[in-house]
């Protein structure tokens, strides 16, 4: 595939120009082509380079970071190199072995630079927290944006709604049955299985693979955890559930928005808007027919306003901009985007959307920087799905 993400430029700049040493640290959801990111990086790079995968490292093997950072030292000499690794969360105690060996070159005025890739957020930010503390830098590689999966795969919009942005999976959209089988089995329980289950303390792994079934069909729905408890089989409490909602979010699957509010304590106790990272997972859980589900315009019209949420999310997380849905009583806004002061309210409406005051509710309490109507009667869902955020504020 001659198509290459924006990721790719600014870390391949990262890494052979710029003098000061950061460990560059780049996470998201399986098959989104991290891997591949890094083999394109490697081509024609013009420096020594040392590529191994962590997926298969024995739990116990405590001596593996160094064996593979040692490769790298022997391969860059006295010279500018590069040490790439792969799955890294899988490794135990990574970050303290990744620390030791790091200060040491940085000791040595070595000229080694590192990216570390992985697919689990919330253990990767746990050791970069506890024991990277101003040594790395943050890339993000989500989920396909639209205008990825058009300029690779010439997805129309439609198709980007209804089979969401794996690239993996893009040339298997007209075999139906393989197209969600792949997307049910190499993504979903791949997810599951190592991203959460293999690495997390999870208890009750069938409540979790619960809540992802009632996630995905909830998609761009508020629901309460209390009324949660009530649909899931032996749920336990509610903070069980946000807890597994959270590791769902972490592994690219399923988030939780909450509800804005100018106090964080309230926030903290909203019911969450259930919002799948990628439409594809949602079509694929369903097990509607395709057809079935683009011509239906009411069912479609879900789809949709999954697919903006998917996109906002995704740009919340490049451009630091915080995420909410509101409502007060039968006022509500399907998105608020904060940036510092600057706050953005947006509503997604289908024709078959009933109107209401929640647009001029929302105004009246808050006075935002901007209103925007995405769909019927205001800006086509098909261009909002190639704008960045940041353009909002």
């Amino acid at each position: 595939m001659s198509f290459q993400r924006a990721e790719l430029q600014e870390l391949r700049k990262r890494v052979t120009t710029e003098p000061r040493r950061f460990i560059q640290v780049v996470f998201g959801p399986r098959q989104v082509g991290k891997t591949t990111l890094v083999v394109q990086l490697q081509k024609n790079i013009g420096i020594p380079v040392w590529y191994s995968n962590a997926d298969a490292v024995p739990v116990a093997d405590f001596s593996w970071v160094r064996q593979q950072w040692e490769t790298a030292r022997l391969k860059a000499g006295n010279e500018r190199g590069l040490l790439i690794i792969d799955e890294i969360q899988k490794v135990t105690n990574w970050s303290e072995q990744v620390k030791r060996e790091w200060d040491a070159d940085t000791l040595a005025e070595s000229h080694l630079h590192v990216i570390l890739l992985g697919s689990s957020r919330l253990l990767l930010q746990q050791g970069l927290t506890e024991s990277l503390a101003g040594r790395f830098e943050v890339h993000y590689c989500g989920h396909w944006r639209f205008s990825e999966m058009k300029a690779a795969f010439g997805f129309t919009a439609e198709q980007y709604v209804l089979f969401g942005g794996y690239p993996g999976a893009a040339e298997l959209i007209h075999d139906e049955g393989r197209w969600e089988n792949y997307v049910r089995h190499s993504l979903i329980e791949t997810s599951i299985s190592k991203d959460v289950l293999m690495l997390t303390n999870v208890n009750k792994p069938a409540l979790l693979r619960q809540l992802f079934e009632l996630g995905t069909a909830y998609s761009g729905q508020i629901l309460s955890f209390n009324k949660m408890v009530g649909q899931l089989q032996d749920a336990g409490n509610t903070t069980t559930l946000a807890h597994y909602l959270e590791l769902l979010s972490s592994a690219g699957l399923l988030s939780g928005i909450e509800k804005y509010y100018p106090e964080k304590v309230r926030q903290r106790a909203s019911s969450p808007k259930f919002q799948v990272q990628n439409t594809g997972l949602m079509t694929a859980a369903s097990g509607e027919r395709i057809a079935a589900i683009r011509d239906n315009p009411k069912l479609f019209g879900r789809w949709v306003e999954s697919a903006v949420g998917t996109h906002l999310l995704d740009q919340a997380i490049r451009h630091n901009i915080k995420l909410w849905y509101w409502r007060d009583r039968n006022d509500e806004v399907d998105f608020v985007l904060q940036k510092g002061s600057k706050i953005v309210g947006i509503e997604v409406k289908s024709s078959f959307a009933k109107p209401t005051g929640g647009m001029g509710a929302f105004q009246k309490k808050y006075d935002p920087h901007k209103l925007l109507l995405v769909g019927d009667g205001g800006l086509p869902w098909q261009e909002f799905l190639e704008i960045s955020a940041d353009a909002l504020f």
